[in-house]
Order: C-alpha cells, then sequence, then structure tokens
C-alpha cells in the first residue's frame, strides 16, 4: 500500500509548489489534487495548464494519486433542477478529462446528495429520486470513462445516501463495469458503522482509501480528529485491507486542518505521515 495525502489537509493560501514540497519532505509517496473553481486544476484548466501541474509534481518527486473535488457539495448530481444536474454532468467529464491529462486513472465522484445537515437550506430530494438520478449521473460519464481508462470512486459520504456497504456495492454492480468503482473513507464510514465491514463487503470494488479518524460521541463536522485519535478500530481496518489484497493507495484527508492546528499547520502533516507509519505497522 502507498502514502498520500489530500491537497485538502493544507492550509487554502499555500502553493500547490509549497504543498507539494512539504508532502515529500514529510514522507509521502503521492498526493491528491482537486478539481476546483479557482484552484491548480479547475473547470478552465487547458492542457498546457494541466502539464504544468504534473510537472510540478514531477520535479518535487511526488506522484499525483487521484483527483478529487468539492464541487458536488454546492451542484447536486441528483437535484431537481435540471441544470444544476447539467452542470454536474459537465463537472464529472471536466473531472475524467483532467485525470486522463495528468496520468491519473481514478476519479472521487459523490453522485448526488439526499440531503446534508451541515448546508443550510440545502434541498431535500426523495432517496428512490436521488438513486434513479445518480444511476443516469454516472451512467452518462461512462463512456468517456471507459474511453479514457479513468475509474469513477464512489465515496461514501455525508450526503444521506448509499448509507450502508451494502447499498453501495449494488449501486456499483448495477453498472456492469469496472469503470465504476468504491472510494471508502474510514472515517466517513464510521458514523453510522464499521469501515472494516465496508472493507470486506466492498472487496474487489475498493480501488481509492481516504484515512480519517473520528469520535463518535461528537456526532458532527467537528468529531474528526487526527489519526490514531479517534475511534477507528484500526487494527480491524487494516486486517481487512490486506484480506481483501489492497495494495493501492491510502490517502489522509485531514478536513479541515485549520481547527486542528491553528498555529504551525505543517506540524500537522508530519504528524499524519508519523500516524500512518504506525497505523501500517498494525
Amino acid at each position: 500500500m502507498k502514502t498520500s495525502i489530500s491537497i485538502w489537509s493544507f492550509p487554502g493560501n499555500w502553493s500547490l509548489e509549497q504543498k507539494l514540497q512539504l508532502a515529500r519532505e514529510a514522507g509521502f509517496d503521492g498526493f491528491e489534487v482537486d478539481l476546483s473553481e479557482d484552484g491548480p486544476v479547475n473547470l478552465r484548466s487547458a492542457a498546457d495548464d494541466l502539464r504544468a501541474v504534473r510537472a510540478l509534481a514531477e520535479r518535487q518527486g511526488v506522484a499525483l494519486s487521484g483527483l478529487a473535488t468539492g464541487l458536488y457539495w454546492s451542484t447536486n448530481p441528483v437535484s431537481a433542477d435540471a441544470a444544476m444536474r447539467q452542470r454536474a454532468a459537465q463537472i464529472l467529464r471536466q473531472q475524467i478529462e483532467c485525470a486522463s491529462a495528468l496520468g491519473l486513472d481514478a476519479v472521487l465522484v459523490v453522485p448526488g446528495a439526499v440531503g446534508v445537515d451541515f448546508i443550510p437550506g440545502c434541498e431535500v430530494v426523495p432517496y428512490d429520486v436521488a438513486w434513479e438520478r445518480a444511476q443516469a449521473f454516472v451512467r452518462a460519464a461512462l463512456p468517456l470513462a471507459e474511453r479514457t481508462g479513468v475509474t469513477l470512486c464512489i465515496e461514501n459520504v455525508w450526503n444521506k445516501f448509499l448509507l450502508s456497504p451494502l447499498e453501495m456495492r449494488a449501486f456499483i454492480d448495477s453498472f456492469g463495469s469496472e469503470r465504476v468503482a468504491a472510494y471508502l473513507d474510514i472515517g466517513n464510514a464510521l458514523a453510522t458503522g464499521y469501515p472494516e465491514h465496508w472493507i470486506r463487503i466492498l472487496g474487489r470494488r475498493v480501488r481509492r482509501v481516504h484515512f480519517k479518524d473520528y469520535r463518535r460521541a461528537v456526532g458532527t463536522a467537528d468529531g474528526f480528529c487526527d489519526l490514531l485519535s479517534g475511534d477507528v478500530n484500526w487494527p480491524a481496518v487494516m486486517a481487512a485491507l490486506r484480506d481483501i489484497g489492497y495494495d493501492g493507495w491510502l490517502t489522509a484527508e485531514m478536513i479541515p486542518p485549520v481547527p486542528f492546528y491553528k498555529h504551525c499547520p505543517e506540524v500537522l502533516i508530519f504528524n499524519t505521515r508519523r500516524a500512518l507509519d504506525a497505523i501500517l505497522k498494525l
């Protein structure tokens, strides 16, 4: 298994070069970039821009491990608003194209939200309608994904959708394509279940893994915490990953870094790497 760290683990005002350099200094093998409105990889990125990002990572000696995006929180792929669904479809196409240009074989996809507690006034979509629209959203992108060799990795997030590993497995299998798989977030799973169960039930479908820790007693997004300081049963998680033969990226996603480390946020990166080293030995 290879270690990576998400771009979201760093202060937003740092340059991509600063983030990559610190990731390398801390000993990470990889770095997960994101598609955003105005970041180094964005909705307007041209081929030259993406080549520059790829070259920068190569110069820093850090592999790009994946392409995430937070844009689906504001652009729900299963919204009743047809224009919003169309924009979400364009975001996913852009993700796939950017990933291909960056030499990546996977993107993180949130296929829709039934509701989101931390977004005030968030639209609530009937669950069965969300399922149908989410299937249509993913299916429409499949030809491009298959043509480019980019896998659509569906992540378990706090979207009140795909709430169990059985449901996630059924959703992924409904497409009958190796280009639809799972991006398993360990900390997110802990809020309502046990990540080691998700790992074994999803099995070979797991193509990417986010490492986060979480304190159940908090019950909100404030419960996310440093690795090894929460309630994740890390020995069980590592045993399950080895049992399914997982040998891909383990990406630390420390969200958000500022509440963890109001001062000297670079310490978070080194502490996260040390925690990962310890977890890998379990």
